[in-house]
């Protein structure tokens, strides 16, 4: 209970910090929202979309999963939540952009380089090993020539936005929107240590620092 009560306590100071302009945005929320991107992102802690990106409510339709992956489109592909939801913010919502975002030190990608490529149990879960199994190929050739370095961790982290993008690609829906130029797609990877953002350049194939 001890941290429920923590919870609770934070949602009192939020009640309580709320400014009537503020209580006026959240009457307005509720008649319906019109955000201005779908942000795929990992459900790690330290990684908010929210406060990453300094958004309000409203601002941002957020899809968290471990490792900020997405699958590949499945007509028929049955209870898939990542796909659902980008298929609602896309076809529903109209958002004008996607962005992956992935982060420094994800736990899904060390699990997957760790235990899955180098013998080392990085801690139980068959759900979580059936999840990461899309990056399967990109963890082995990255491990097989960096090991489990900081180097490997970083590009494969990189490596999982660019086949999220790819993935995103393969929906319809997303196709035909970014070929009319009335969606873009966007990948990022965020520095937990130091805050920095940085953005993926399609045309030279590189991240750089915003």
């Amino acid at each position: 209970m001890r941290g429920y009560g923590n919870l609770v306590e934070g949602y009192r100071r939020f009640r309580a910090n709320q400014s009537s302009l503020r209580r006026a945005q959240w009457q307005q929320l509720a008649e319906g929202q019109s955000p201005r991107a779908v942000i795929i992102a990992c459900c790690d802690s330290r990684a908010d979309p929210a406060t990453i990106f300094d958004a309000d409510p409203g601002d941002i339709f957020v899809v968290r999963n471990v490792a900020n992956l997405v699958p590949p489109f499945e007509p028929n592909g049955g209870r898939d939540g990542v796909s659902a939801a980008i298929e609602y913010g896309v076809t529903q919502l109209n958002v004008p952009e996607i962005v992956v975002i992935g982060h420094e030190k994800c736990g899904g990608i060390s699990a997957v380089l760790t235990a899955r490529f180098h013998d080392a149990r990085a801690g139980e879960g068959g759900l979580i090993d059936s999840w990461m199994s899309q990056i399967d190929e990109s963890a082995k050739a990255i491990a097989q020539e960096h090991g489990t370095s900081a180097r490997a961790h970083r590009l494969l982290e990189e490596g999982s936005i660019r086949q999220s993008m790819a993935n995103l690609r393969t929906f319809p829906f997303v196709v035909e929107r970014e070929k009319k130029g009335s969606l873009v797609v966007l990948g990022c990877h965020f520095s937990i240590r130091n805050g920095k953002l940085w953005v993926l350049d399609e045309a030279e194939g590189k991240f750089r620092p915003v």
